[in-house]
């Protein structure tokens, strides 16, 4: 099934006069069709988020900054980790999926010696250790933890046990037990050794990956206890680095005007690792209808690096982005439509 920005038809009329007493509110019985509050934003913002602020605040803060109708974030980072945050707006919403989806990277620094509640340095020690790794055993260990794993998330994170969220059992006191999930880790790399009570590794993982859970784990496999105690993000699906801007430079200070729109990447970027198929006006208005079509009448212009059984395409039309569509069966069916004219897709207003 497709999703669509838009649609929805008029005020609904009830008979003149007639009716319970507001019926002749626009929109008849329902509630009347309120303006949503700000601005309609579409696009990405790349926040460089700091330690000891929560992703959600951060969405927030910016919302509020720009007037944003319409915001959320594409991947949780905890209170503790820096780095990047994308805050989508508006239409990039409908992309928030995929970003989960796509590559990360991240560096942390593992302390040995303490076991902490939350697994990270913002919990209570509840266990402690004089055993300190080599190298040697670090590197031993660490195969253990690359390619398709299980993973046992925190006790502190937003897993659901009986309709309920771990952190809150745990900060309830319960003891929470949480089943192994399935993980992939493409890299786990030693790249630092500052000293023999830390060190700083490089990873590169799928959606869902715990690195507090990587690094209690590591710790375990090399005969001690450890912790993050530092975690940057440095890549979420294609957004990088030099994309990012820090928080306080989006913060407006007193009488100074709120950050320009003119910072948001499109939409579009957020598909940037999806190969993309030109369709022409007559398809795309057969896509938007949720109509599927034949690769026939594709022939020639599906993208090589795309999956003929399964994979997504980005449908281009002319200039601007239509959307996602999966090919599956001899078939290009429409699976999230977004339909940005050229100028929304180049994140205007």
């Amino acid at each position: 099934m497709s999703e669509r920005l838009g649609g929805g038809g008029g005020p609904r009329g009830g008979k003149p006069g007639g009716g319970k007493p507001g019926g002749g509110r626009p929109g008849g019985r329902g509630r009347p069709n309120r303006k949503p509050k700000g601005k309609p934003l579409d696009g990405w913002l790349i926040v460089d988020k700091p330690s000891g602020i929560g992703s959600t605040d951060v969405v927030n803060k910016v919302k509020r900054a720009f007037d944003a109708q319409k915001a959320g974030h594409g991947g949780t980072l905890d209170p503790l980790a820096t780095g990047l945050l994308p805050v989508a707006f508006g239409a990039a919403t409908k992309t928030v999926p995929y970003v989960m989806d796509g590559t990360k990277t991240y560096r942390f620094t593992l302390r040995f010696g303490e076991a902490r509640d939350t697994d990270d340095a913002d919990g209570q020690v509840t266990a402690t250790s004089d055993a300190r790794p080599t190298d040697e055993q670090i590197n031993a260990a660490l195969p253990a933890f690359r390619g398709d794993i299980m993973q046992v998330p925190p006790a502190y994170s937003a897993i659901k046990i009986g309709g309920e969220r771990a952190y809150d059992l745990a900060r309830e006191g319960q003891a929470v037990e949480i089943a192994p999930r399935p993980a992939r880790v493409d890299r786990f790399e030693l790249v630092e050794r500052p000293d023999a009570d830390t060190a700083i590794f490089d990873v590169q993982s799928g959606k869902g990956v715990y690195m507090r859970s990587l690094a209690r784990d590591l710790a375990k496999a090399c005969g001690t206890v450890g912790h993050i105690a530092a975690l940057r993000r440095l890549r979420v699906g294609p957004f990088r680095e030099e994309h990012a801007i820090p928080l306080d430079r989006l913060l407006p200070a007193g009488d100074t005007p709120g950050p320009s729109p003119d910072l948001l990447l499109p939409v579009a970027t957020a598909l940037a690792d999806i190969p993309a198929l030109a369709v022409t006006e007559a398809e795309a208005a057969r896509l938007s209808q949720g109509q599927a079509i034949n690769l026939v009448e594709l022939m020639g212009r599906v993208p090589r690096e795309a999956d003929p059984e399964g994979g997504l395409v980005r449908a281009m039309a002319g200039g601007r982005l239509l959307g996602l569509c999966r090919l599956e069966a001899g078939w290009m069916q429409p699976e999230r439509l977004v339909q940005l004219g050229f100028e929304d897709a180049a994140g205007g207003v």
